[in-house]
């Protein structure tokens, strides 16, 4: 299984130019990925530099027909200005897309505590989709972390922190539930569809609760950041910790620039702060993690992780 994972900076490349087909096209050429996780998705946002107000949820849907689009947008505001239309909307956020079967989908909104330090922020999301991979159900999280407050980025690492561990817990149950299913069939002589008589496809249906997690996104922070240690520390219980996917696969070797190596109007020095974490029980199935250090598509640099 391939996963892209790419700060889009709302399809805006290094030469300004706003071009969501751009953005596939590169995604594309780094690899026929199964899942493309995009953070800095715009609608209706004619302000941002570059753009006409497009809506890029719904167009980079199109560019890719056959995956399910799973959008999760924090920033949803009433249009403001001469040229809005009543009642329109513009929207900002995250963008899920996958080839394969998406068993469920969730948002979250992560913590937006006030902060009068900050000099300005704006509501973040952790976007989750459980997906069929071919080696089982698999939970796949994709955000981008406030960048000026980091009262706002600790918060929101505890809440995503919090999400892993209460998904895990869910899988746990279900777990404890088929077993305890099984041995009521086996004592009782019980059908399968008697037992399974409270399935029935109705909202209250669970989809497949799973443990193993791809957690990506634009975290801003460095390696070298207290927060990134802490999205990576063990649980209290027997949830699977989260591991760095970069330091897993190459271990002692500092982990490569994913911002600013093109773009220096915005950026003095390159850095990384777009990573991918999986949880520990996939560090096997960790195959390849590299980052396209090529493409000037965007401010930031998309990263590819695989897994067998």
């Amino acid at each position: 299984m391939k996963l892209v994972t790419w700060n889009v900076q709302w399809c805006r490349g290094v030469d300004g130019r706003v071009d969501p087909e751009r953005i596939v096209e590169h995604a594309r050429r780094l690899a026929d990925f199964d899942v493309l996780c995009l953070q800095e998705v715009a609608a209706n946002f004619p302000g941002l530099p570059g753009s006409r107000g497009e809506n890029q949820f719904a167009i980079l849907a199109r560019l890719l027909p056959g995956f399910t689009p799973i959008p999760g947008a924090p920033v949803d505001v009433l249009a403001q200005g001469s040229s809005a239309k009543p009642g329109e909307r513009r929207a900002f956020g995250n963008l899920i897309l996958s080839r394969l079967p998406v068993l469920q989908a969730l948002r979250f909104q992560l913590p937006w505590p006030c902060d009068a330090q900050a000099k300005r922020s704006m509501p973040r999301m952790l976007v989750e989709a459980t997906i069929a991979a071919p080696f089982g159900p698999l939970r796949v999280m994709t955000t981008h972390l406030e960048y000026y407050s980091g009262v706002q980025r600790a918060a929101q690492v505890e809440a995503i922190r919090a999400r892993h561990a209460e998904a895990c817990g869910h899988a746990r149950g279900e777990r404890e539930r088929d077993q305890e299913r099984e041995r009521r069939r086996e004592s009782t002589s019980e059908s399968t569809s008697e037992s399974e008589a409270g399935s029935r496809d109705d909202p209250f249906r669970a989809a497949a609760q799973t443990v193993s997690t791809i957690l990506t996104g634009d975290f801003n922070l460095r390696p070298d950041d207290p927060l990134h240690a802490r999205i990576r520390e063990p649980f209290d219980d027997d949830t699977p910790e989260l591991i760095d996917a970069w330091q897993q696969l190459h271990p002692g070797v500092a982990h490569q620039h994913t911002n600013g190596v093109h773009d220096r109007e915005q950026w003095p020095a390159p850095y990384a702060c777009d990573y991918v974490f999986a949880s520990a029980d996939l560090a096997a199935r960790l195959e390849a993690l590299r980052v396209d250090a090529d493409t000037q598509a965007s401010d930031h640099q998309p990263v590819l992780v695989e897994l067998e």
